[in-house]
């Protein structure tokens, strides 16, 4: 077996990261590169030594890298940015094993790409559409506020953008960085019709911003909203003061899952989302005109809330394990399978205007409280005191037993 070692460089602007990445490829005897890679050679250190254009296919690259190490001959492979990053070393690992390679890793593509539009990355999704599908780009830019995605010839940026458009995509900033580091870098900035209708280098990486993310990332410390703050129907909105003590009850995480079943105007998941901008909120109300309205509801207040359109408790199978669960709807039947997809230390708030449904929720959840609310109303040069309908609440973290 080969003691030879492979050595991966990762590049930016022809510059390498560190002295020891400078001496693997001085002292290396088989250069592997890119055309753009190998021309940063000095000419003074390309004597003597053997260079391997990364071109096309890359078995046959693979081959010729086997045959050297195998002989005992020190490789480097070059690479853009940070080879481990969606790069090289995961097929090098996979061919010749993970101890025989050291890696020296350059900034990688996307991190130089959201440090050109002067943004933290940390909390974005990045994907990659290399010998992969658009469809889970086409998503992840649908659900999530800050996406990259590293384009490919078969997936050019153009091609994503007629395939955002064709998805019925929400609006985002859009910004296509090309060829960092080097002379000709191109970093354009656009939207998704201009991403659709342009022609753009296929090796980019194309960064998505929600525009309406910026506004959400500080929590708000107001809650229980009016309801002339929501669009709804007939009535088909949590008033003011349950939501108030219904947000108070589900104690919301900083992340994690919220589900809003039977969400009707959408005014619960909304002002989760308001407070916990990272939680991921999903509303599910199995009417299309409600359900479109609470998309037009989030958007109004500036947050990502995930519409989910059918009945539950059947549409909650396609949907990820909830850290908390709101139930405006649904029956007991849903808050029964709401229990039993609920995660370690997760709680289930739940109102009623039925008390036998009320009781049968607090036999689940443990806890029961009725809210009255009387609002003022005008009458003569005074005012007088107006009741609304009672609400139950009830909230817990949900047994399917009976509480002894």
């Amino acid at each position: 077996m080969s003691t030879a070692r492979i050595t991966v460089v990762g590049t930016h602007g022809g510059q390498y990261f560190g002295a020891d990445a400078a001496d693997a490829v001085r002292c290396a005897s088989v250069i592997v590169g890119s055309p753009r890679h190998l021309r940063f050679i000095d000419p003074p250190e390309a004597g003597g030594r053997t260079f391997v254009e990364m071109a096309g296919g890359l078995s046959h690259v693979l081959d010729t890298i086997e045959v050297a190490h195998h002989d005992g001959r020190h490789v480097c492979v070059l690479s853009s940015g940070d080879p481990g990053f969606f790069g090289i070393v995961r097929l090098l690992g996979e061919r010749f094993g993970r101890d025989a390679l050291d890696v020296h890793p350059a900034p990688s593509s996307v991190s130089l790409a959201f440090a050109r539009i002067g943004l933290t990355w940390d909390d974005a999704v990045v994907v990659s559409a290399h010998g992969r599908p658009s469809d889970t780009a086409i998503e992840s830019i649908q659900l999530h506020a800050k996406v990259a995605v590293l384009t490919a010839p078969l997936q050019p940026p153009q091609s994503l953008g007629a395939a955002l458009i064709h998805a019925g995509a929400p609006a985002r900033r859009v910004t296509v960085a090309t060829k960092l580091g080097e002379p000709d870098e191109s970093v354009i900035h656009t939207d998704i019709e201009g991403l659709a209708s342009g022609e753009f280098d296929p090796m980019s990486v194309v960064v998505f911003i929600d525009p309406m993310a910026e506004r959400a990332e500080t929590p708000s410390l107001a809650w229980g909203l009016p309801e002339s703050s929501f669009a709804y129907r007939n009535g088909m909105i949590t008033k003011s003061e349950v939501r108030a003590v219904a947000l108070g009850k589900l104690d919301l995480p900083v992340t994690g899952v919220l589900w809003d079943v039977g969400a009707g105007s959408g005014s619960v998941a909304i002002e989760c989302a308001r407070m916990r901008p990272r939680l991921r909120v999903f509303a599910i109300e199995r009417n299309e005109v409600d359900a479109a309205r609470i998309g037009d509801n989030a958007r109004r207040h500036g947050v990502s809330v995930e519409v989910v359109v059918g009945s539950a408790p059947p549409v909650l199978a396609t949907l990820p394990d909830p850290s908390r669960v709101f139930i405006g709807g649904g029956g007991i039947e849903a808050l029964d399978v709401s229990i039993a997809r609920l995660t370690s230390g997760g709680v289930v708030v739940a109102t009623h205007v039925i008390v036998d449904r009320a009781a049968e929720s607090w036999k689940r959840l443990g806890n029961m409280v009725q809210i009255g609310v009387s609002r003022g109303r005008a009458i003569a040069d005074g005012v007088r005191l107006e009741a609304e309908n009672p609400v139950f609440l009830t909230w817990g973290p949900g047994t399917t037993a009976d509480p002894v």
